[in-house]
């Protein structure tokens, strides 16, 4: 089956950290838009952890993510002040985040810390401006934040007894501000009275359920539970329009009215004379979640496809502005091919519970960004967990789905393989019922890994013959262990790995780690608690360039020495990591639930931990290198899904629950020979903070750094296929402008080179 391409290229969001910062790179997507706002010109469009803007005067497009800086935690409203510049983000957890005009400078106040409230009750639901302030919206009451000194002002809980009520909504008419509440109708007050944070100088305004309020054409519009947007004049309400669905927001700007719902987006003129309504945006199933104007243009913002642009004089054409990026920014797998970042949204609870959704795959070329696989063009498949490309057909990319079954991708050509097509020893659905709908007839495919005979082994959960193999031939084969698991016909299995010597490593969720060889005469051995893991749920394992198994589990990290004991022993144990802290000797990872494990050129272990970022620790594990957390890094959660690395390149690839991005580390793996080294940047430029990248080298090259007199400033030896220079003499003060010589010989010292490096200061 072919498959159509939905290509976004109208910005790439493979943008480098601002101040000369290079070594973080972010792959974000903006299609899941929560909040649209505008001034005079310019539109501002808010994803949950990001916010991109375009001026419609040059077409300017900026983006504040976490790789510049701007972390929010979840972006429940946003609001720019033209007067002030400044661009405030509001939170879930209420917290508060100010980017200037220059987007350099980003000023966090926390509400949390000032406002004594339960943090379920922090939700910021609207940020409105007046007078140099900023009224906010929040689940408990109203906060009020100076413009000026970034400081909150006071705190107002509008309740009829001060009791906190959530506001959805304020504005401000004749002095006096208003507030649509969730219990408590619409209650307002004088902006004049120094005491508003006294509850008793709050009044009723009206008790029946509104969901939005503004000021537009010196009047009061309101819009109702009801399904009816009213204003207010003479004394009363009148209605103003019928929009049929409950409104989602209502907003004012360039004398125009706008409301919207899930299916509908209004603009009304400052006389209420309707001059667009949106249904639908031909070729996408959207549901709308805000709009706004600038000038003679509509500018909508989509659930899940996006921020659309159409003319409010034909409203017949629709442009899609989101920045380019993946289709969402939750990534539960990645993987690097020859020239694709492939991306998959699906995945599983602990329990092993798929995640369904229908976000079908995503892949990034670098130079023609994202590239969308929509579910349509999938033959119905879902719930993608694991990616794995031919080593002999680059052309040819396996996607496990968690529900349906084995996908092949080849050139343009689509194939599903299931229960139908791979004979009484392939894949089977799971059979029976269940109240927690464990056995609901799909198939659990997750992790195919190729061996280096060109087979492709996968697992199947639920069913007895857990491990699944498609050979060669495109004969299927199947085995089941249920002599030697505890309950094989419930067994799950995390993602599996392949040694040198055909071994199968297949982490469980409740029985530990199973090993697995058919060419040793189907031999098995089981590695549980019995045998020194600190607990039986396995939930990643990986080989190191040495031969050990780095085995990560729900409560910690184990080791076992070298692969090849499976082969002559017919009992293995796995033992911790030790390392010393100051006076004490503890484990590496005590207790740590460990997400995922992958090993470098050089190599060095990225260590990925539940609620606890991402650690790069030596290759023996005594040493940390790198703690990467949301909190010191652009890391944008601290819950990381999967790593992956380039291994090229060193990019090392973080997909988390809200979204990706990557660091530029140095362990690319070794090349053979030095006839491809390169130095990069070269020429070192003043604005340049980083370090000097010395690339292409085999592994243990001795590498000297000379000025052109032959004065030694640095000498290395490589471990992997990359080494880094930080341009000062043996780290000491920093080099002077000029030329210095790279000398490179391999470790037999049959092969050397010379490169050139230039600085300038």
């Amino acid at each position: 089956m072919k498959f159509k391409y939905i290509v976004i290229l109208f910005f790439l969001n493979h943008l480098l950290f601002s101040q000369g910062n290079q070594l973080w790179k972010g792959y974000f997507s903006y299609n899941e838009i929560v909040d649209v706002e505008a001034s005079s010109n310019t539109v501002f469009a808010a994803t949950e952890n990001a916010i991109f803007s375009k001026n419609n005067s040059d077409g300017n497009v900026d983006i504040l993510n976490s790789v510049n800086g701007f972390k929010p935690e979840s972006i429940t409203a946003i609001h720019y002040s033209e007067e002030f510049d400044k661009k405030i983000a509001g939170n879930l957890n209420g917290l508060i985040l100010i980017s200037d005009g220059e987007g350099n400078t980003q000023i966090k106040v926390d509400i949390i810390e000032e406002v004594p409230v339960a943090p379920n009750k922090k939700r910021i639901n609207d940020i409105y401006e007046h007078n140099g302030k900023v009224y906010i919206a929040t689940d408990y009451g109203i906060s009020v934040l100076n413009l000026v000194t970034s400081e909150f002002i006071s705190t107002y809980f509008i309740g009829p007894s001060g009791q906190e009520t959530e506001v959805f909504q304020t504005t401000v008419l004749n002095d006096e501000i208003y507030a649509v509440t969730r219990q408590y109708g619409i209650r307002k007050a004088s902006l004049s009275n120094q005491f508003l944070y006294d509850f008793n100088q709050w009044q009723t305004f009206d008790g029946g359920f509104w969901s939005g309020i503004v000021t537009f054409n010196d009047e009061i519009v309101a819009v109702n539970t009801n399904s009816i947007s009213y204003r207010y004049s003479g004394g009363s309400f009148q209605q103003i329009l019928n929009h049929v669905q409950q409104g989602k927001n209502i907003k004012t700007n360039d004398g125009k009215l706008i409301i919207t719902t899930q299916n509908h987006v209004y603009v009304l003129n400052d006389q209420f004379i309707q001059l667009a309504h949106i249904t639908n945006i031909p070729s996408y199933n959207v549901v709308f979640s805000a709009a706004n104007v600038v000038g003679d243009e509509l500018f909508i913002g989509t659930g899940k496809d996006g921020l659309f642009v159409t003319s409010l004089l034909s409203s017949t054409s629709f442009e899609n502005i989101s920045p380019d990026g993946p289709v969402r920014n939750y990534i539960f797998r990645v993987k690097k091919t020859v020239d694709k970042l492939w991306a998959v949204y699906g995945g599983y609870t602990l329990p092993f519970v798929p995640i369904l959704n229908d976000y079908g795959i995503s892949y990034f070329q670098k130079n023609n960004g994202w590239t969308i696989l929509p579910f349509d063009t999938l033959l119905g498949a879902k719930c993608f967990t694991s990616i794995e490309s031919n080593p002999n057909n680059v052309n040819e990319v396996f996607f496990s789905s968690y529900y349906s079954g084995l996908l092949k991708i080849k050139n343009d050509e689509v194939t599903l393989f299931d229960n139908t097509n791979t004979g009484m020893n392939g894949l089977e659905p799971i059979v029976g019922s269940s109240v927690n709908n464990i056995y609901d007839g799909s198939i659990r495919v997750n992790s195919p890994v190729f061996d280096k005979e060109g087979n492709l082994w996968m697992t199947s959960a639920f069913v007895t013959n857990g491990l699944k193999v498609m050979r060669t031939n495109g004969q299927w084969q199947s085995y089941e262990f249920s002599s030697i698991l505890g309950q094989a016909q419930v067994s799950r299995f995390a993602p599996i790995s392949i040694d040198k010597n055909g071994t199968k490593w297949l982490p469980t969720r409740n029985d530990g780690l199973l090993g697995f060889n058919d060419k040793l005469n189907n031999k098995s051995i089981v590695v549980d608690d019995m045998s020194g893991l600190p607990s039986t749920i396995v939930q990643c394992v990986e080989i190191d360039n040495r031969n050990q198994l780095w085995i990560g589990t729900f409560k910690g990290l184990r080791v076992i020495s070298s692969v090849d004991r499976f082969v002559s022993e017919n009992m293995l144990s796995a033992t911790a990591i030790i390392i010393q802290e100051g006076d004490l000797a503890q484990e590496l990872f005590y207790q740590q639930s460990i997400l995922d494990i992958k090993v470098d050129g050089a190599n060095r272990k990225w260590v990925s931990i539940a609620d606890g970022g991402v650690f790069l620790v030596s290759s023996n594990g005594q040493q940390t290198i790198h703690r990467f957390t949301n909190s010191n890094s652009p890391l944008p959660s601290d819950n990381v899904n999967d790593i992956e690395i380039d291994e090229v390149t060193g990019e090392v690839f973080f997909a988390t629950d809200k979204g990706m991005v990557s660091f530029l580390g140095t362990s690319t793996k070794p090349s053979d020979d030095l006839a491809n080294v390169y130095v990069y940047p070269n020429p070192v430029r003043p604005e340049f903070n980083g370090t000097i990248k010395i690339a292409g080298l085999t592994d243990k090259a001795n590498v000297k750094i000379t000025d052109v007199e032959g004065n030694l400033v640095y000498e290395v030896t490589s471990a992997g296929g990359t080494i880094e220079w930080d341009t000062s003499a043996f780290g000491g003060y920093k080099v002077a402008s000029g030329v210095y010589m790279v000398f490179i010989t391999s470790q037999d010292g049959l092969d050397s080179t010379v490169k050139k490096v230039m600085i300038i200061r």
